[in-house]
């Protein structure tokens, strides 16, 4: 039977070796989680509030209604954009560089797999380089604060932070009676509307109407983004009226109609139902056991959606410590895990030469099929192992397996079967170990331990 330790390590965290005083049992990884989130204290990212100024310098660069300033100066608006989009770049960087570090230095990676999951949830996509770094602060601002309070409070946090509302055209969406609607003719935008029902709270599969769909986006009007302050509310932009969505009204002045729609939303039994089973998905199996699935359901709604409660009863399930294999890790969770095995340290991430961390881990993230923050639309990463152990993607891990510790180590590889027992515990299998044992070289037998199916696996 695999090790506990073990378990927590692979399943529930970013993988082996653990750093000194990471926790391994439920009580220990719900006290660390419930403290100081210290991956981000010692690795800190921009928000919000640092991406704004540097967003706001690229919009300078063009004059009134979107057009380049005066023709004369062509070559130098050209320069000046360039300039502020390099620093939005190197904004991005930075947020970047201290993701990677936490993942792969952070003690406590039940916190940064959650991160990874709600991330991916709440799914927000750069349009532009302009919004590069939107999806990053919308994790700095609205989910990792919020991860161990309600899902109604992260519902609110993420559903009313720019990156949200600019990736999926709320900035732009008008009441059709509103002031605005009715002088400009402009028109209502359902994305956040039904994004919102279909993939953050009820789920696609529950019972609801394109006429739900339709309110919830009247309600959401009003709701908006300045690159100077960051979000605003337009109450000439906004729907006037009470609003229905399954059988509740809401009406009122502001955002207090828009904030009990979301706590009705965030409470309701099918979004109990939704993330107790995509949680579930994500982090035991794919086809997770029916009772763990059900006592995280009822945990979410006995407590109203304490975020907390729920991942307790999902570790002191017993199908949460069964053995491992049940998931395939994702690019990230594979690169991520694979560098803290062959030793990086956060410092290093931090320091070492952007081109040599991108051929590292950015870009053969592309070639096993998960683009760094661009999953293909708001529904996020597939969790199905097929959608990753694919021709090209094995591939691709395999490369990267072979490759990547002599990058790193040189000719200096440890012992194969130690290696072996450093990064997998007892989960790795009699046949991989004697495999590594019998590697021509030790370069090799590293890299069949990263590309072995334990590692591969969690």
């Amino acid at each position: 039977m695999t090790d506990h330790s073990a378990i927590a390590a692979i399943r529930f965290g970013t993988g082996l070796p653990l750093a000194a005083g990471s926790p391994v049992t439920p009580d220990t990884m719900l006290a660390m989680l419930a403290g100081p989130d210290h991956a981000a204290q010692a690795w800190p990212a921009p928000g919000l509030a640092g991406a704004l100024p540097l967003m706001a310098a690229v919009d300078a660069t063009r004059g009134k209604n979107g057009k380049k300033r005066q023709a004369a100066n062509a070559a130098a608006i050209l320069a000046e954009r360039q300039a502020a989009l390099q620093a939005v770049m190197e904004g991005w960087r930075r947020g970047t560089r201290a993701t990677l570090a936490r993942s792969i230095a952070g003690q406590d990676g039940f916190r940064e797999r959650l991160v990874r999951f709600w991330a991916d949830h709440f799914t927000t996509i750069a349009r532009n380089g302009r919004e590069r770094m939107l999806p990053l602060t919308l994790v700095e601002d609205a989910i990792r604060p919020q991860l161990n309070w309600r899902f109604s409070d992260l519902l609110q946090a993420v559903t009313l932070h720019p990156a949200m509302l600019v990736y999926l055209d709320q900035d732009a969406s008008v009441g059709p009676g509103s002031a605005i609607g009715k002088r400009k003719n402009r028109g209502l935008n359902e994305n956040l509307g039904r994004e919102l029902m279909e993939l953050h709270t009820l789920g696609v599969r529950a019972d609801y109407t394109q006429t739900d769909v339709r309110e919830m986006a009247e309600l959401l009007t009003g709701l908006g983004f300045d690159p100077e302050q960051g979000f605003v509310f337009r109450r000439r932009w906004a729907e006037p009226g009470a609003e229905t969505v399954l059988d509740g009204r809401f009406g009122g002045d502001g955002l207090q109609p828009i904030h009990a729609a979301l706590e009705m939303l965030a409470t309701h039994p099918e979004t109990a139902r939704h993330i107790a089973g995509k949680l579930a998905v994500h982090f035991v199996s794919d086809q997770p056991d029916a009772d763990l699935v059900a006592t995280m359901e009822r945990a979410f709604l006995d407590s109203g959606g304490d975020l907390p409660t729920v991942y307790a009863a999902m570790l002191n399930h017993p199908a949460a410590w069964g053995p491992l294999g049940g998931k395939v890790r994702q690019p990230y969770d594979f690169v991520t895990a694979g560098l803290k095995a062959l030793g990086v340290t956060g410092a290093q991430v931090t320091g070492m030469p952007w081109r040599r961390l991108d051929r590292l881990a950015i870009a053969p993230l592309a070639g096993m099929g998960q683009t760094f923050l661009r999953p293909g639309g708001p529904n996020g990463w597939p969790e199905e192992a097929e959608a990753w152990i694919t021709p090209q993607g094995l591939a691709s891990r395999i490369i990267w397996a072979m490759d990547v510790p002599q990058r790193l180590l040189g000719g200096e590889f440890p012992d194969p079967v130690r290696f072996a027992g450093h990064v997998l515990g007892d989960a790795a299998g009699e046949a991989l170990l004697r495999a590594a044992s019998r590697a021509e070289t030790r370069r090799e037998a590293v890299g069949l331990v990263l590309a072995s199916p334990e590692f591969n696996r969690r």
